[in-house]
């Protein structure tokens, strides 16, 4: 079963790097804890093409990956990063994300756990960021 085998933390980088502290410290068990870097988003504030920088690390074969990220948008780097860890022999791969973005959209993929819903708005904070700046704010903001 799942439970028999190492549970694996993958932070998605940068902006999940927040949530998924201030969760490890709330964790009681054992865990690997590795990253990935994939994104979308450049200068502007809209997504392009997926581009990864860091793949992950840690053996998944046969282990259960929570990816933790900052929020849960249109789902495509999400979606990215889920397919990576199955493809290198995840056994069951959940989703994490702090926020889960109300844009009507079909997303390619589902928060299996996430903190709070959050309107169609560019929003900051606690990881997010706008233009690499405000990722440390403790709340979250909306442009």
């Amino acid at each position: 079963t799942a439970i028999d085998k190492p549970l694996v933390i993958m932070c998605v980088m940068t902006g999940g790097l927040y949530f998924c502290g201030k969760m490890l410290s709330k964790l009681t068990m054992p865990i690997e804890l590795d990253y990935v870097q994939v994104n979308r988003y450049r200068e502007n504030l809209r997504g392009g093409d997926i581009r990864w920088t860091k793949f992950p690390t840690v053996d998944l074969n046969q282990k259960t990956v929570i990816l933790v990220d900052d929020i849960l948008d249109e789902g495509i780097t999400l979606r990215a990063a889920y397919d990576q860890c199955l493809a290198l022999g995840a056994m069951q791969v959940l989703t994490a994300v702090l926020t889960d973005k109300k844009n009507h959209q079909n997303k390619p993929i589902k928060a299996d756990f996430f903190g709070l819903e959050v309107p169609d708005a560019y929003v900051f904070g606690c990881g997010m960021d706008v233009h690499g700046w405000w990722r440390n704010l403790p709340e979250i903001r909306a442009l």
